[in-house]
């Protein structure tokens, strides 16, 4: 079985939210740490945790503070952020990424695992919920230098994902949500 990695990107500064999300508490979990454990449980190894706004307060939240790395230019967008954590997997014998984001508590282990399952390094997966494409998404790392060029502002990979005939859509609606958080009132609860 192909190694598959995490990538779990937490550098928003959460404006619509009124602070990082990476901050935000669900049921006693920060997310961060929740979107964390939901990739290692899912069995993703290695995991990096990429970090832009309040970086020292969210590292501080980490079990292990080394799988942190910060996107220099953050604040450019998810774009920086993927292009900051693909880069850092470049050094691991990883085959595939699981690309995660910070703000969905309704994505467990459950959907990671079901998304990757069977990832190598020519894969190019997406969660989708009730038909409706979301996150995780799974990259092989065949792809990882194209999508590092192209990706750029709040659109991360979306621009290479559109209309691929290779992309595979997973579906998972029947194990979770997908919606996001944006703003306080969209907390489940």
């Amino acid at each position: 079985m192909a190694e598959v990695a995490g990538l779990l990107l937490a550098a928003g500064a959460g404006r619509r939210f009124g602070g990082p999300k990476a901050l935000a508490v669900l049921d006693g979990e920060p997310f961060v740490v929740r979107a964390l454990r939901v990739l290692t449980e899912a069995g993703c190894a290695p995991v990096r945790v990429v970090l832009g706004a309040s970086a020292d307060e969210v590292r501080a939240l980490l079990p292990d503070p080394e799988a942190a790395l910060v996107a220099g230019d953050w604040e450019s967008g998810m774009g920086a952020s993927l292009r900051a954590g693909l880069r850092a997997l470049e050094t691991t014998t990883a085959e595939a990424v699981v690309v995660h984001l910070v703000d969905l508590p309704g994505v467990g282990a459950d959907v990671v695992r079901r998304v990757a399952d069977g990832a190598d390094a020519e894969t190019i997966a997406r969660a989708a919920f009730d038909g409706v494409p979301g996150h995780p998404v799974v990259l092989g790392r065949r792809w990882w230098p194209e999508i590092v060029v192209g990706a750029s502002g709040d659109k991360g990979a979306r621009d290479w994902l559109k209309g691929r005939p290779d992309l595979r859509l997973v579906e998972c609606g029947d194990l979770g949500t997908g919606r996001d958080v944006d703003r306080r009132e969209d907390l489940p609860g």
